[in-house]
């Protein structure tokens, strides 16, 4: 949350907020009517605002009872709960006339209590300042300058500051005026005038420790699923532009991304995680995201990405692919680097073959967040894909997702495929069916070479739709699937 600044305004409320602090403005009672001050938690005690002839700056001042008590609970002007600054305390008093034996002020500063005194939370107060009006006794203006005591100067927790005019004798009254007091406002007038609630922010960064991710790092502050790449299930079929088996279960992963944001709600990195779960390919394929519109001059560094020695792989100093006109990150450059065979056909996609445990790789993407290159959670637009078997040329991408600048358009609108690029059509055939799909959730998969369509048999009437039917082709509850075709893997449902 960003600090707001507050002020008090005549005839407003202060604005109470944990957070926001602001000085505590001078009081110089030119409002008129003390009850707005007393709604910005002062206190007034046997006292009044006056535009008697004998008030001291402007149209009005404190004018007190008649002074016929020397205790400092006669006659009093409170300040609400203060974070104490340093420097003086200022003020203007006067006498409205000459009558008494003595007359002064005391000043007092209150400590929090919230034991002892359960209503107000005042502790015991500690006299600080003693003045007495030169006697014999006039009606002159006197300035008060009084130093704030060291024991509460700069300090971190809350005072309040109490003004007392005491005399004997007599019948005088006093006037006081432009009090000012270096100190923060810290009361919550929606709560009882009691002190703000402090909120722990420990790297400082603005943002309370209960609702940052990082409390010991003010470069970050709040991780934020990215709305296009929630945990979902990627399947790839990579015989593209043909169909092939179409069993979708060449390459099979769990993919999420997640953004690590600063205060400002700044992008400072992005975590994509990948797990790897079947492979039925005979191809070794790699896997890449890229963020579409996103330039490469954003990124400050890649992390986590697992690379062999396939010679396709090219990356610029940050660890990005090289040549690309958008920010394109290879997450590995082929399924045999993550997820290792233990014999027979593929890879946890035949019933009665080896159970090997699925992989994950994590990548982090480090952002640069100069005023100038920082961007928010919105401007994030993934693209995943897989790259065919080391040909760096061939990509397969979801339905209507386009390919990087370095794929070949040449096999568009061959075999199978019928993408239209002029049309932004890309990856789907004739029948609109994918060659890609992502379901949000951990979705079973294929077993090798059995027809997705078989095993999710409203998919095809799903995608001949354009998605406008059977939205969830792959429920369970409506009895969408042919489970005897479907592998589940733990955590699969």
């Amino acid at each position: 949350m960003k600090k707001l600044l507050l002020s008090i305004v005549t005839g407003l409320l202060l604005t109470a907020n944990t957070q926001a602090q602001t000085a505590l403005p001078i009081l110089n009672c030119e409002s008129g009517d003390r009850k707005i001050e007393q709604a910005n938690c002062w206190g007034f005690g046997a006292t009044a605002y006056s535009n008697l002839e004998f008030r001291i700056a402007g149209f009005w001042s404190i004018r007190t009872n008649q002074l016929t008590s020397s205790l400092t609970s006669a006659a009093w002007v409170k300040t609400p709960w203060v974070k104490v600054g340093s420097g003086n305390i200022t003020m203007k008093a006067r006498l409205e006339n000459a009558s008494g034996t003595s007359r002064g002020i005391i000043m007092t500063y209150i400590p929090y209590d919230p034991i002892t005194d359960t209503i107000y939370k005042e502790g015991k107060g500690t006299q600080f300042y003693t003045y007495a009006f030169p006697t014999p006794l006039n009606i002159n203006v006197q300035t008060l300058t009084v130093p704030i005591p060291s024991a509460i100067a700069n300090s971190s927790t809350q005072y309040k500051i109490l003004i007392s005019f005491v005399g004997v004798g007599g019948n005088s009254r006093a006037f006081a005026d432009d009090i000012s007091i270096p100190a923060t406002y810290f009361s919550d007038p929606t709560n009882n005038c009691l002190p703000l609630v402090q909120i722990s922010d420990k790297d400082g960064d603005g943002v309370a420790d209960g609702d940052d991710a990082f409390p010991e790092d003010k470069e970050k502050a709040y991780i934020v699923q990215i709305p296009n790449a929630t945990p979902s299930t990627l399947m790839f079929e990579d015989l593209w532009p043909a169909t092939g088996d179409y069993d979708f279960n060449d390459f099979v992963a769990i993919y999420q991304a997640r953004a690590v944001t600063n205060a400002e709600n700044k992008v400072v990195e992005v975590i994509i995680t990948t797990q790897l779960n079947a492979v039925g390919a005979s191809f070794d394929n790699g896997f890449a995201v890229q963020f579409d519109g996103l330039n490469v001059g954003r990124l400050n560094m890649v992390n986590g990405s697992v690379l062999g020695s396939s010679e396709w792989v090219k990356l610029n100093e940050v660890g990005s692919e090289e040549n690309q006109d958008f920010a394109n990150i290879i997450i590995f450059d082929k399924t045999s680097s993550v997820l290792k065979s233990a014999g027979g056909s593929g890879i946890n996609v035949n019933p009665e073959g080896p159970f090997v445990k699925p992989e994950t790789v994590e990548v982090t993407v480090e952002f640069n967040t100069d005023k100038e290159f920082a961007i928010e959670v919105k401007d994030l637009n993934l693209n995943p894909y897989i790259i065919v078997n080391g040909q760096r040329e061939v990509e397969v991408h979801l339905p209507d997702y386009a390919p990087t600048n370095l794929a070949s358009k040449k096999l568009f609108g061959t075999g199978a495929d019928n993408s239209n690029p002029e049309k932004g059509t890309y990856y789907k055939t004739k029948n609109n069916l994918p060659f890609a799909l992502k379901v949000e959730g951990m979705l079973p998969h294929m077993v090798e070479k059995q027809d997705i369509l078989t095993g999710y048999p409203k998919l095809a009437d799903w995608a001949k739709s354009e998605g406008k039917e059977y939205e969830n082709w792959y429920d369970a509850e409506k009895g969408f699937r042919e489970n005897k075709l479907l592998i589940y893997l733990e955590g699969v449902k």
